[in-house]
């Protein structure tokens, strides 16, 4: 939802729902954690009984266990919380799953596929960021399928089924290559906002997953 225009967001969601996508990927910035600010509680609340897009929300923030539980009551279905801030993750991730929503964790580029390693049997999702967070089109960050190879065989070797995600400049070139290391879930924004055919692109991303 970031690469969407954001005085016309229901519209734009409209397009979504238009192309046949199933969910919507919410990125919440706090302005610390990453240099930008985008949106608040408020903004899933007005969004919840306008789609039924599985909201999948992204909190880049420095202090995510203070905010789940409002994102979930606004309408959040899934929330991802970030590795490198320093709070409980596990605490938060069981508090994600009590109030309701699926959960998961993220991994900025520059961090190790080990730091989410403790968690993997804990989430629903792990996203590995193909861009440094903090606004839209950016280049896609080939190194990191390094790291989604080896999170995806982990994933084998102890027969767990949480879904790898990645974000950050996808696009149907390089979205081909992260299939072939173990990503099964696709964040577009700008590919896909400023796409001419967004159905051929969302039927393009289909044929990998």
């Amino acid at each position: 939802m970031l690469a969407a225009d954001h005085t016309r967001l229901a519209d734009d969601i409209k397009g979504v729902e238009a192309a046949e996508c199933s969910w919507l990927h919410v990125d919440i910035m706090d302005g610390h954690f990453v240099p930008n600010l985008t949106f608040g509680p408020q903004t899933v609340a007005d969004l919840r009984p306008k789609t039924e897009l599985f909201l999948d929300v992204h909190l880049m923030l420095d202090n995510p266990q203070d905010f789940v539980e409002l994102f979930i009551k606004a309408g959040a279905d899934q929330v991802t919380i970030h590795v490198e801030p320093s709070y409980d993750i596990s605490a938060t991730l069981l508090k994600i799953r009590e109030l309701g929503a699926k959960c998961g964790v993220v991994f900025n580029p520059g961090t190790p596929a080990s730091a989410v390693q403790p968690y993997l049997d804990q989430v629903d999702i792990v996203l590995a960021m193909t861009v440094q967070p903090g606004f839209g089109g950016q280049s896609f960050q080939e190194s990191v399928l390094e790291k989604t190879s080896q999170i995806a065989a982990w994933r084998q070797e102890r027969n767990l089924d949480f879904r790898i995600q990645v974000d950050g400049g996808i696009n149907a070139e390089n979205a081909p290559l992260c299939r072939q290391a173990g990503v099964d879930t696709f964040v577009a924004g700008t590919a896909f906002f400023k796409s001419k055919d967004r159905n051929l692109f969302r039927q393009n991303i289909e044929t990998l997953t």
